[in-house]
């Protein structure tokens, strides 16, 4: 079931983000002594991350997952994931447990690796973007429905990677990497609860399509999340632009 937020701005949207993923995280580590958490990166998530970093959140108590991580890229590329978690988030948490995805290593090894350690229990909470090709991590359409693997080998799509030279990531398309180490749609379906946090105009168009398509389909790999038992989606009044008054209608 879908909870639905819309936002005045990005900023907002954040902050009411962060507010409910450090509730959900609290209350874990209370029924359960700890959390275990999915993380995406990118420019849309600089609000959530901000704001979730001021959270009373016991950090000691969880283990955070990489979503996904370009393959070749060096950590200190600017454009790097591993790179972007540490400065934005790891570093200013400190005690948490984080599993990186090292995307320039044997990348049979690295998914080997990071499976056995996700698998070990349940995922709680997956912190879940949507691009502007309405990928899921970087499960670009026609994305694959069907594989139980929990994380595999993408190439990403033509459109992907414009969005990365377009937030600023690359110059140009040219230096985008082809190929991506990212957690599966069944990966991120088995979270207990899912938050996607979707600010920005370059994303409206992904957003209407998510939620007003009517079938789920893998030409739109965010429509699966509609399946999903605890989905939590978090919009501003841009990315939200396109939506039917019946669709806003829903917000909370």
């Amino acid at each position: 079931m879908m909870k639905l937020s819309i936002s005045r701005t990005s900023d907002e949207m954040g902050r009411k983000a962060a507010e409910k993923t450090a509730e959900l995280i609290r209350q874990t580590v209370s029924e359960q002594g700890e959390a275990r958490i999915l993380v995406s990166t990118g420019q849309s998530q600089f609000e959530f991350f901000e704001a979730l970093t001021q959270m009373d959140i016991p950090w000691d108590k969880v283990e955070i997952f990489h979503l996904d991580e370009y393959v070749g890229l060096p950590v200190t590329h600017g454009a790097s994931f591993r790179k972007y978690l540490k400065e934005r988030f790891i570093d200013k948490i400190g005690s948490a447990r984080m599993n990186y995805i090292d995307g320039e290593g044997d990348t049979d090894k690295i998914i080997a690796d990071i499976t056995a350690r996700i698998q070990e229990k349940p995922v709680d909470i997956g912190i879940i973007g949507i691009g502007e090709n309405a990928h899921i991590a970087f499960n670009d359409p026609p994305a694959d429905f069907e594989t139980t693997a929990s994380y595999h080998v993408v190439e990403l799509d033509e459109r992907c990677r414009r969005q990365q030279v377009g937030e600023g990531w690359f110059a140009a398309i040219e230096d985008v990497p082809r190929y991506a180490v990212s957690a599966t749609v069944s990966r991120i379906m088995a979270c207990r609860c899912i938050i996607s946090v979707v600010p920005h105009k370059v994303k409206a168009a992904a957003v209407q399509k998510t939620l007003e398509t009517d079938e789920v389909t893998n030409v739109i790999p965010a429509t699966k999340m509609r399946e999903h038992d605890n989905w939590y989606l978090y919009l501003d009044e841009d990315s939200a632009s396109l939506l039917g008054e019946g669709t806003k209608a829903l917000a909370e």
